[in-house]
């Protein structure tokens, strides 16, 4: 039996005996049929793009459904990682989870690469088998017969057992650097080549695709809003913005740098010619099961250009007022106003704050088949069925104003504006106001009081605010504490009085909590919330409008009137477990 096992170690992976295929394959077809229906329940997969890929798989029957989805972007791989795993009862495993070194068990690398398993573990003679595809019965059967070992199969996403093969097996190489590599054999530029042809091939050469493409499912998969590749002197740094907060991330060589930005520019359809000016642009794609729209921006600095791409998820935005924060103290004051039959609506915040997305969940409650809602936006971030929505296009002419004295003569009853900029959009809004139509737009100031006080400052006619706003909300995006791994802890007394967190909550003791970073959840956070504050018009601030008086002044009327600040409803929230206190501090300071 030695003498066997001995021989299998050393015999080629494709030279094995073949186990009957039939069985095998029949519960195969049979689990991923299974692991399908519950991802299409879930509604991670549509049942017509599973049909598609059964079509396409007759054309192809050396691979499988599973995978097959997930090579068409019809699927994620997490998802699909955790639909075996709740289907076939298996743990799934991090990579974060693995050992820093591999098991020995004399396995061929080239096996392991072609069927993406790897094994990471042993549990006396069981050998755990880290594997993407746990319905491929060969797959366990043939690391059996070579290791002459029982094998216990865990799930893990291909991309990271491809990575953590790569990083046992591949002398310490990673999936970037590997790609990278191709790219000096393709006679990559640095910054300063000034051949746009040469560039242009370049950027459409494979291991320049490839680069590209991984930068942007790295950042899907990290739940990353916004790209940023900014080329420096000596290297090319690549961040993600997660949860609102940048983190740095694996880069490609410097060398890359112009390849890589110039294919982003002809994915956006950009001018990669043209690198004195800034640039905007725009790429669809698919990625993960996902539609994506991303919106691309490329400035030059100095050792290049530097471009943003913000990713907009149309499938996970959530128009929902609970989610977005709003509870019962301020959801109900907010549904008032937006009850209103006229007057103005307002959503103030700096850039990034959340405003946009609460007016297209306003907008969402209040599109019913007896109202006509019209938006003018810069640009359109995500599509509302039954909404007439229009984007402005100042190259040609079409600006905020002139839209907007265009859509009044459409006899509609809501009007989003994107963004009040200036003051011939401002009195052209107050005056839909005044005939008759509820007007909703945004404004870029730090609190509810200060944008009254910003609309006086732009010149607009304190009588004609007084009779035309409704209500302003202010708000400001925190990071939202994962549920499952927040950590409750009792804060210093000194904190609680500076605070004054004893009169927010009558439990006692008083109980904070802070994050618990997990292999799956490093920050311990995971998403975001809005706090929120809303003025709503009275006569006291009507008057106070009329005397020109200071935003300190207004907003002490408005909390004598019951109006909760940012700073209070974040306290609240962290009382309850949402967010931390570091949170709400780091984005209320300023306001």
């Amino acid at each position: 039996m030695a003498f066997r096992r001995a021989t299998l170690r050393n015999t080629p992976m494709a030279a094995l005996p073949q186990p009957d295929a039939q069985p095998s394959r029949a519960a195969a077809v049979d689990a991923e049929r299974r692991v399908c229906t519950l991802l299409a329940e879930r509604g991670r997969v549509k049942q017509e793009d599973v049909a598609r890929a059964e079509r396409l798989l007759a054309e192809a029957p050396e691979t499988s459904l599973t995978a097959l989805l997930v090579r068409l972007g019809l699927v994620s791989e997490r998802d699909l990682a955790e639909a075996w795993s709740e289907t076939l009862r298996l743990p799934l495993l991090s990579v974060r989870d693995a050992p820093d070194a591999p098991p020995e068990v004399g396995l061929g690398v080239r096996f392991m690469k072609q069927y993406h398993a790897v094994p990471v573990g042993e549990q006396g003679t069981t050998l755990q088998l880290a594997t993407a595809d746990p319905g491929d019965a060969y797959i366990p059967q043939a690391v059996q017969l070579a290791t002459g070992r029982p094998v216990a199969l865990v799930v893990a996403l291909r991309s990271e057992i491809d990575d953590l093969i790569e990083r046992w097996y591949g002398a310490g190489r990673t999936a970037l650097g590997t790609i990278a590599e191709g790219l000096a054999g393709e006679g990559v530029a640095g910054p300063g080549d000034d051949d746009i042809e040469h560039l242009r091939d370049l950027a459409s050469e494979a291991p320049v695709i490839r680069l590209v493409n991984l930068l942007i499912q790295r950042a899907v998969e990290a739940r990353a809003s916004d790209i940023h590749i900014e080329p420096f002197e000596n290297r090319l740094k690549v961040r993600y913005r997660i949860d609102g907060v940048l983190h740095e991330v694996e880069a490609p060589p410097a060398r890359s740098t112009a390849a890589v930005i110039s294919r982003i520019k002809i994915m956006a359809r950009m001018n990669i010619a043209e690198r004195r000016l800034p640039q905007d642009g725009r790429i669809m794609l698919r990625v993960q099961g996902k539609e994506l729209d991303l919106r691309v921006s490329a400035i030059p600095t100095a050792f290049g250009e530097s471009v943003v791409m913000r990713i907009l998820d149309r499938g996970s935005v959530v128009l929902d007022f609970e989610s977005l924060g709003f509870d019962e103290s301020t959801l109900p004051p907010f549904l008032h106003v937006l009850g209103q039959p006229h007057g103005i609506l307002l959503v103030t915040g700096p850039t990034g704050s959340g405003k946009t997305t609460t007016l297209y969940t306003a907008l969402s409650r209040i599109n019913t088949p007896d109202r006509k809602i019209i938006t003018v936006e810069d640009p359109v971030e995500y599509q509302i069925e039954g909404i007439n929505q229009m984007q402005v296009k100042p190259a040609i002419g079409l600006d905020f104003a002139g839209a907007l004295r265009s859509i009044v003569r459409q006899d509609p009853d809501v009007i989003m504006i994107g963004e009040m900029r200036d003051l011939e959009t401002c009195r052209i809004a107050i005056q839909s106001a005044l005939t008759g139509h509820l007007v909703l737009s945004t404004l870029h100031t730090n609190s509810a009081a200060g944008g009254l006080t910003r609309l006086l400052d732009m010149g607009v006619e304190d009588y004609l605010l007084a009779s035309t706003v409704n209500s302003i909300v202010a708000q400001r995006l925190v990071r939202r504490l994962d549920p499952a791994t927040a950590e409750p802890y009792e804060p210093l007394p000194e904190l609680v009085a500076e605070l004054g967190l004893d009169k927010l909550t009558a439990r006692r003791p008083i109980r904070l909590y802070r994050p618990a970073p997990s292999p799956d959840n490093p920050s311990g956070y995971r998403g975001r919330l809005a706090i929120i504050e809303q003025l709503t018009m009275n006569d006291a601030l009507r008057r106070l409008l009329m005397q020109h008086a200071g935003a300190g002044d207004i907003e002490r009327a408005a909390r004598e009137a019951g109006m909760r600040t940012m700073h209070e409803d974040g306290l609240r929230k962290a009382l309850a477990g949402l967010t931390t206190i570091e949170e709400v501090l780091r984005v209320t300071q300023e306001a």
